[in-house]
């Protein structure tokens, strides 16, 4: 009787590639290395925003990297900033920690433009928690 209403959010303009990933395809955008700073800016949903030169910590996969390694996929009815383990273990930037974060630790994060806040809780290394 009612119809289920999905918000659709705007692409980016970049042109995109097909991936495989185990049966399925995703969709990934192809960011000029000068057009990714304002792409972080428009995508990073917390604050502040971390520069391409930060390092961050990739919960998923409990490693490392340089924010400037980003990937953005397009989702049904969205763009994912996701990091560069993405396609192995699933880190999105939900799962960005600052470098210094050690698992099993928490974090508490401002929502860019809201007075919100979201806590990230790590059980630990992945030898503890699985």
């Amino acid at each position: 009787m009612f119809k289920k209403r999905e918000i659709h959010f705007p692409r980016l303009t970049y042109p995109t590639r097909w991936i495989e990933t185990g049966g399925d395809r995703v969709e990934e955008y192809i960011i000029p290395e000068d057009e990714k700073g304002r792409v972080l800016d428009e995508l990073y949903p917390f604050e502040p925003v971390p520069g391409l030169g930060e390092r961050m910590f990739d919960l998923h996969e409990e490693k490392g990297f340089q924010v400037r390694e980003f990937r953005v996929l397009r989702g049904e009815t969205m763009d994912l900033l996701v990091s560069p383990y993405y396609f192995r273990s699933g880190g999105t930037v939900i799962d960005w920690m600052p470098a210094s974060f050690k698992p099993g630790g928490t974090l508490e994060r401002k929502i860019r433009g809201e007075s919100l806040s979201i806590l990230t809780v790590s059980f630990g290394p992945k030898e503890a928690c699985h």
